[in-house]
């Protein structure tokens, strides 16, 4: 059984940064890792995504400013993190952690409704 628990969301003023950080419990041998998120009255949309492979995907919106990685310091893999610069208030929204198997893709899909594990979600707010 496969868990996702995220934490670091919070409040900060325009311009700041946030990390978000994702724990996997169970294995996934071949795993896509991703960060959707959803703001009030809009509908759930990626915005990172990451494969044991290496490989990673960051929205348009978030190219320049958001960086997704994994922590390598040991062979487990099921930490994961969200690193966030330059927030505007656009970003204010839940963020969720999600998970799946790849199987023999060699990218992560984008669509959330493909991703079969989630997190409960940390509220990010950015203030102008």
């Amino acid at each position: 059984q496969v868990h996702l628990k995220e934490s670091g969301g919070g409040s900060v003023q325009s311009g700041g940064s946030l990390r978000l950080s994702c724990v996997r419990s169970g294995d996934i041998s071949r795993y896509c890792m991703a960060w959707f998120r959803q703001a009030p009255g809009k509908s759930r949309e990626g915005v990172a995504m990451i494969a044991d492979n290496g490989n990673t995907m960051i929205a348009n919106f978030g190219e320049g400013r958001f960086t997704i990685s994994r922590d390598n310091a040991t062979n487990a893999q099921n930490t994961f993190y969200l690193q966030m610069n330059s927030l505007k208030p656009e970003d204010t929204a839940m963020y969720y952690c999600a998970a799946r198997s790849r199987a023999f893709a060699t990218s992560c899909p984008p669509a959330d409704a493909s991703y079969s594990y989630w997190g409960q979600g940390t509220q990010v707010i950015v203030s102008s």
